[in-house]
């Protein structure tokens, strides 16, 4: 298996982004029309599909492509790869029909021992050249934090069998699932891959400002769980140690920042103008994820958001459709795994902010009492549209020109 396969890997995790982002213009017309199935049932294969299918995949395959570019895949690599999108399948078509019953829980498990098994095929396999860069730190820390999030599913099960849903325990469990996986797998694969491209263009940190953000990174990915804790009232230590994370975390991220606009010539100079771009936007879309994430550390934004369910929203589509789906399409553009089409990106983007307009003004119109206007979820589902369309646009691009 050569090179170019890793460039179907990336096809296939843009067809479940296709196929997630079908299922969210679905999920929206249920607002609109009746639709012969189950809500709940079809949000489980939305996320999953997404999380799981999109950026797992992409990010995965990006990891491969830094460290074993020159090198075929090897049988364990495809075994693993072929198991997990026999998961991803079996989740997509049993989600839709039974939610969390046996099929899909068989299947989710088994897309869990996937990732355990790539994470030490990656940590074995990389080549020794690797194994002291900044990147690959990072890199093998998000790894890590995959494995550790997935202590928030495998506790589900005991929670529904002995507690019920109805336990703090069984939220708190989701809610540290999504927190290791939005804020630390997704956020320090997507920064170790961005350091590989520092190290590309002889950009670095020097050794002791790395550490230092690296402790401060981590540090404060790990303490701004309790964030997610405020909802149940909890003892003042926990709101101390949130507090302590996010403060953490705004100084590891203001270092960031100013090494980026340190050699922002260097960037732009090295960068062709569309990558740049992107960048720049991506670079925008992460400050609104820092200021909103922040927010939260305040008691009465953390007690909003978990009672307005549309910000909760607004926050998850700004980091998933918005920061992360962006930043991997700049990834996967400058390493040529894709061909990214400047008017299918312009498209989607469009798409995106007009969605998390409406999303976010219908959160401060049951907060604020502020006028509803009609059919708004007649155009919020056509607006959504552009999202569906324009990756699809960007998949059968590169289908056509491979």
């Amino acid at each position: 298996m050569s090179r170019l396969d890793i460039k179907n890997h990336t096809y296939i995790a843009l067809t479940y982004f296709f196929l997630a982002a079908g299922l969210g213009i679905l999920l929206r017309l249920f607002y609109i029309t009746p639709i012969p199935g189950n809500y709940k049932y079809i949000i489980h294969a939305h996320s999953h599909t997404a999380l799981l299918g999109w950026v797992y995949l992409a990010l995965t395959t990006i990891i491969y492509r830094l460290f074993f570019q020159s090198k075929k895949l090897s049988k364990r690599y495809r075994y693993i790869f072929l198991a997990t999108n026999i998961s991803l399948l079996g989740m997509l078509f049993s989600f839709p029909f039974q939610g969390y019953a046996v099929i899909s829980i068989i299947f989710s498990t088994l897309f869990l021992f996937c990732s355990y098994f790539f994470t030490a095929y990656i940590l074995k396999n990389t080549p020794e050249k690797h194994r002291q860069t900044q990147y690959f730190k990072l890199i093998k820390a998000a790894l890590w934090y995959m494995v550790f999030s997935s202590i928030g599913p495998w506790a589900l099960g005991a929670i529904m069998s002995t507690l019920g849903k109805a336990s703090i325990w069984y939220k708190l469990s989701i809610y540290f699932y999504l927190h290791f996986q939005y804020n630390a797998w997704f956020l320090l694969a997507i920064i170790g891959i961005a350091f590989y491209l520092f190290q590309q263009l002889k950009l670095t940190f020097n050794s002791r400002e790395f550490k230092r953000f690296f402790y401060l990174l981590n540090s404060g990915v790990i303490l701004s769980f309790f964030l997610s804790t405020y909802w149940t009232n909890p003892p003042t230590i926990f709101y101390v140690l949130g507090g302590l994370g996010t403060i953490l975390l705004l100084i590891a991220f203001y270092q960031l920042f100013a090494f980026i606009l340190r050699n922002k010539d260097q960037l732009k100079a090295e960068l062709n103008s569309f990558n740049y771009q992107i960048l720049k936007i991506v670079g925008i879309l992460l400050l609104g994820k820092i200021f909103m994430q922040s927010l939260t550390a305040i008691p009465f934004f953390a007690d909003l958001a978990f009672e307005n369910l549309d910000f909760v929203i607004g926050y998850l589509h700004w980091v998933f459709l918005g920061f992360v789906s962006l930043v991997l399409f700049g990834f996967l553009n400058w390493l040529k795994l894709i061909r990214l089409p400047k008017n299918a990106f312009y498209l989607y983007l469009s798409g995106f902010l007009i969605s998390e307009m409406l999303i976010f003004y219908k959160g401060l119109v049951l907060w604020l009492g502020l006028p509803f206007f009609s059919n708004y979820f007649l155009i919020l589902v056509l607006v959504s549209a552009l999202i569906p369309i324009s990756v699809g646009w960007i998949l059968g691009f590169n289908l056509r020109k491979k």
